[in-house]
């Protein structure tokens, strides 16, 4: 029986498929940093350099995805609750062949050029050549099944399927950092460690595969057809340069500062902005759950999807900013504390200014979903190019005149008029958002301005003052933001907190 948009709409819909995502992100991202050290002292440098490399080849097929993940949750959401199962499955199968035709031909393309990659390309020590040649190629036989897993994934998000996605991602997951671990006991070769992330991605794939059979019982290989795969690839495509548009910005700092400074300076840079973004963890478990909502319900119910948006934005900003407060009061500590004094005193400032950006580069997510879900996401792309062509020459500028703080502080703007822009067209395009955006303003702005009237701070006890009231200003912004009901289920959730059982099955707190 189909959902209603109601339902998938729902407060505690989007608050358990947030915390699912989560914890599928989330706990074998612990366990990867956790068996690191391991693995550098089973494989040695050499063959853990070669690693590092073939897990970036895996993040570079990821591209070849091309958006269709993400553009076929949005499709199947919009169907999910119009009984359209047939069409659907159709759908799905399609682009999941035309994405296997496309992957395979690059992948083939890859296995061709393997050993000139890694006998000429890189600098690979001779004894480790005929290894690395051998493991790369099964890395290129496995790759295909990355946009694979990319497809199936959206059907599932489409369908709000995150709990049982989770629950097979997370002990795939697991296993993807403890088989090589396992292999390495037994087998000191890189070909053993691929081997284990292969069975992974096929283990991965199989699961996906019949859990998208339940809600698409007809879905199987199809012949793709341009009618039916066109608008996916049109929509993905947008939404494709819009991730990379959002890469490219956050490297371009990095380069520019090589070019500019030092590779010194890029290192104090570059190692506090790369431990901001883990915050990033958060709004994307968030963004994942809010779109298929959205998509589901905003050509039909308004009010819902407007509120899922204000709802979703105010649950990334509560999530983030006790985190961010953290940041910004102890960044030189912390960093003293994990690299040493000498990353303290470099990147110290650095941290502390870029954990204010931070906090508005979640928010972003809310309304970026939205603009993806009443399909726009040519705007999220086309914003982002502007930045560019703004913040880049405006990054420049200040880290010549005031060092790597004031590329930091040129971040830190952008990720400010990024939410604002979001916002802004969420509510011309979409004009039913138009009042959830602006009761989003002032929580934004006062998270916002609490984080950087930390910042001329140093002592402890101003520190921690100036930090409570910020959390405080938040939090009094963020209720005047609630509708009177939703201000009343926190009160009782609140006082009975074991209430979120029936809060995360759809039921009112």
């Amino acid at each position: 029986m189909a959902e209603t948009a109601e339902q998938r709409a729902s407060g505690g819909r989007l608050l358990s498929g947030t915390l699912w995502n989560a914890l599928g992100r989330g706990l074998p991202l612990i366990l990867a940093l956790a068996l690191t050290p391991v693995l550098v002292h089973q494989m040695g440098i050499d063959r853990w350099g070669l690693f590092t490399l073939a897990l970036a080849l895996v993040g570079v097929f990821g591209v070849f995805d091309l958006g269709v993940g993400a553009a076929l949750t949005r499709a199947l959401a919009a169907r999910a609750t119009a009984h359209r199962e047939v069409d659907s499955s159709e759908l799905a199968g399609a682009a999941i062949t035309a994405l296997a035709l496309v992957s395979g031909v690059i992948a083939a393309g890859a296995f061709a050029f393997v050993p000139v990659l890694v006998e000429r390309v890189l600098n690979t020590p001779s004894a480790l050549q005929q290894e690395a040649v051998a493991a790369f190629r099964l890395l290129c036989v496995a790759a295909p099944l990355v946009v694979i897993n990319a497809a199936l994934w959206g059907a599932l998000a489409a369908h709000q399927r995150f709990r049982e996605a989770n629950l097979v991602t997370i002990p795939v997951a697991t296993f993807y950092y403890l088989g090589p671990v396992l292999v390495l006991m037994a087998w000191q070769s890189l070909v053993g460690v691929i081997l284990a992330l292969l069975a992974c991605r096929v283990a991965n794939t199989i699961c996906y595969w019949v859990l998208a059979r339940r809600d698409l019982p007809g879905l199987r290989p199809t012949l793709p057809r341009w009618a039916v795969v066109g608008p996916l690839l049109r929509m993905g495509g947008w939404m494709s340069a819009s991730g990379i548009l959002t890469q490219a910005l956050l490297y371009a700092d990095r380069f520019l500062i090589g070019a500019l400074l030092t590779l010194s300076a890029v290192a104090f840079y570059a190692t506090p902005l790369d431990l901001v973004m883990r915050m990033w963890i958060l709004p994307v478990a968030v963004a994942q759950a809010l779109m298929p909502a959205m998509a589901a319900a905003y050509s039909t119910h308004q009010a819902e999807t407007a509120g899922l948006l204000r709802r979703g934005a105010l649950l990334m900003l509560a999530v983030v900013l006790p985190a961010c407060v953290v940041l910004v009061a102890t960044g030189p500590w912390l960093l003293r504390l994990w690299l040493g004094p000498e990353f303290a005193a470099g990147g110290g400032q650095v941290l502390r200014i870029l954990a204010v950006g931070i906090f508005f580069s979640c928010a972003s997510f809310a309304p970026a979903a939205l603009l993806d879900a009443i399909g726009r996401p040519d705007v999220n792309a086309k914003w982002q190019l502007a930045q560019a062509a703004l913040f880049l020459p405006l990054s420049a500028l200040l880290l010549v005149r005031f060092g790597i703080e004031g590329a930091a502080a040129a971040w830190a703007a952008r990720c400010a008029a990024d939410v604002a822009g979001r916002l802004y067209f969420a509510g011309r395009l979409y004009p039913a958002a138009r009042d959830a955006a602006r009761a989003l303003a002032l929580p934004m702005a006062a998270g916002g301005a609490g984080l950087a009237a930390l910042l001329p701070f140093s002592g402890i006890g101003w520190l921690a003052v100036v930090s409570l009231l910020a959390v405080a200003v938040f939090g009094v912004a963020a209720l005047r933001a609630l509708t009177p009901a939703e201000r009343r289920d926190a009160r009782v959730l609140l006082r009975r907190p074991w209430r979120i059982k029936a809060v995360l099955r759809g039921e009112p707190a």
